[in-house]
């Protein structure tokens, strides 16, 4: 019986098969060989892991001793800590409250042991911090004139009558003569009167930022709008909306509503004219009224 015609090779067909069957071999043998250096490469990547991992507790601990984040400490007066600075400082959040309801009293400490009595920090903690304590000069040289205690009692209980100067003339070593202000919170309140021309009521101090209400008290003790202060008023009725956008109170938007309004109504005559000018400061009306002429 004779094989059918369509199970026989020709020799180019029988070449090609068996130059399949060793191509398959070749990849077979590669694949073998390359996946066993990889293994072998892992397994070395392995080992070097679990060194790196066997390190890995003493760089922690070294981060650890040398701080991620290490906050600079620059001297401050410890009555003015906010929740943050207690916070960098390492204090508690009760020992931070502490401090702040005995301040609501309008009380200051005056030394690193009256501190740790009212906030109840560690003596550890406390010999970290008290360093940077940085009081008025008045409690530091506190000790230093105790000889009053040898006068007559009359003597002692005599306050000393605070002269009132005027805010317009204060100078930057003035201002920092009273208690809460110094260097920074001193240049603010100039460049908010220079900002005016002077001030023409206390309450501008209200918008100095950093001035705490405390501070503010003190410096009423201390100073007060004592004369007419010589400042070149806004001629609100005549001036563009640039002109008056330059005017401190007053902001891009506010000073189209005033144009708008005079276009419509005429000229500003009084205080009560300016309220009805909307989105108008009303709250602070008294004192812009006196930078204008109405």
């Amino acid at each position: 019986m004779k094989t059918p015609s369509y199970f026989k090779y020709t020799r180019e067909q029988r070449s090609g098969i068996v130059a399949l069957i060793l191509l398959m071999i070749f990849i077979q043998l590669a694949y073998y060989f390359c996946f066993s250096e990889i293994t072998f490469s892992n397994q070395s990547d392995s080992q070097e892991a679990k060194e790196w991992l066997a390190l890995q507790s003493e760089i922690d601990s070294l981060k650890i001793e040398k701080g991620i984040e290490k906050h600079k400490i620059y001297p401050f007066n410890p009555n003015f800590i906010s929740d943050y600075k207690g916070y960098t400082l390492g204090m508690s959040v009760a020992e931070i409250d502490r401090l702040h309801k005995f301040r609501e009293g309008n009380k200051y400490v005056n030394s690193a042991a009256e501190f740790q009595n009212v906030t109840k920090i560690s003596k550890e903690l406390l010999g970290k911090i008290a360093p940077y304590f940085k009081f008025p000069d008045w409690v530091k040289n506190k000790t230093k004139n105790n000889s009053f205690a040898n006068y007559p009692k009359q003597t002692i209980d005599k306050k000393e009558k605070i002269v009132v100067a005027d805010i317009n003339s204060a100078t930057q070593e003035e201002l920092m003569k009273v208690y809460g202000i110094g260097p920074a919170l001193s240049e603010r309140i100039l460049k908010e009167r220079e900002k005016f021309g002077a001030f023409v009521s206390m309450k501008q101090l209200e918008d100095v930022w950093g001035l705490s209400p405390e501070v503010i008290t003190n410096i009423n003790k201390c100073f007060s709008v004592l004369a007419a202060p010589n400042v070149r008023k806004l001629n609100i009725n005549d001036a563009s909306v640039r002109e008056l956008s330059q005017f401190p109170f007053f902001k891009y938007h506010l000073a189209k509503e005033i144009v708008t309004y005079r276009s419509m109504n005429g000229d500003i005559k009084s205080k009560e004219d300016l309220i009805k000018i909307k989105n108008f400061p009303i709250d602070k009306v008294d004192i812009i009224a006196l930078y204008l002429n109405l």
